[in-house]
């Protein structure tokens, strides 16, 4: 698990594979035994958590958040792996192919790269102003890189200057977003990972106290505070990862089950956070939203 133990989220994804699991008739303590590791968005957690897991020689590993994926290619090239919340697993060199994964790993994506580009899109909707825009992201992943391109490519066009902020721990963040919004006219972009996820209340924060316009990549930062996300639901791969997990322990190999993308995205909006930030919301974007919290 990517996020903390106690994290709402992080625990909200993981019921949801343990309960599927059990839909499908495997019980923890029953018939299969379920062991579990969370990183916290922590890089040496996620190598030293790989490695105990591969040692104790498991029928399968579910790795939630693509993070935790090359730390356990690295550890074992056979153990099967089932991921999900991953962008771009063959361009990362996670599997062969989306159709043949072809290796010991296969799991459900959470976008396209180009789909981040929507986010600046929905950042000029809401705030027009907008003519800087700061990317929080993790350059040390593959979607930190890819996910920064998608936005770089369409920033031209909505003419809006880009500044990435690389994010490595809570001082750091805090010191990056503040210097940011000493100039006016920008935003923020907050960009997939299990460290943003991770620091989610923080940059949730500075974003109010700094006046800055924000689009986040999970509906979880709206919830607790932030202005307008969209991205994939998180809770439904986990449901839907039981079933690979349950066809594995059958038998069945990665390199066979098609590595599967969202099925749902979700645009939220909190008018609260809007209305701090005298941003009036376009009726458009109203309509096209799955939540709006008051």
């Amino acid at each position: 698990m990517a996020l903390a133990a106690d994290d709402p989220a992080g625990q909200a994804r993981f019921i949801a594979f343990v309960q599927a699991l059990q839909d499908l008739g495997w019980t923890d303590g029953r018939n299969v035994q379920i062991d579990t590791r969370w990183a916290a968005g922590d890089a040496e957690r996620f190598r030293r958590y790989a490695a105990e897991l591969v040692a104790l020689a498991p029928d399968v590993i579910l790795a939630s958040g693509g993070t935790g994926v090359g730390a356990l290619l690295q550890a074992s090239r056979t153990v099967p792996i089932v991921f999900t919340q991953t962008q771009d697993p063959v361009g990362a060199g996670y599997v062969d192919s989306l159709a043949q994964p072809g290796g010991n790993t296969t799991g459900f994506t959470n976008a396209e790269y180009g789909a981040s580009g929507k986010y600046l899109e929905l950042l000029k909707e809401i705030a027009p102003r907008i003519t800087r825009a700061a990317v929080l992201r993790d350059p040390t992943i593959p979607q930190g890189i890819g996910q920064f391109g998608a936005i770089q490519a369409v920033a031209p066009s909505l003419g809006v200057e880009l500044r990435p902020i690389d994010v490595h721990d809570a001082s750091e963040i805090e010191r990056a977003v503040t210097a940011f919004a000493r100039s006016a006219n920008g935003g923020l972009i907050v960009t997939g990972s299990s460290l943003t996820a991770l620091h989610r209340d923080l940059i949730i924060t500075l974003a109010a106290r700094q006046k800055l316009p924000a689009v986040y990549w999970e509906r979880f930062f709206v919830t607790n505070g932030g202005l307008i996300s969209y991205g994939a639901d998180s809770i439904d791969p986990h449901r839907r990862a039981a079933g690979y997990v349950d066809r594995i322990l059958k038998g069945e190999k990665p390199a066979d089950l098609p590595v599967q993308a969202p099925t749902k995205y979700e645009l939220a909006i909190n008018l609260k956070t809007a209305k701090a930030l005298g941003l009036p919301v376009p009726q458009s974007l109203l309509a096209r939203a799955d939540e709006v919290i008051e």
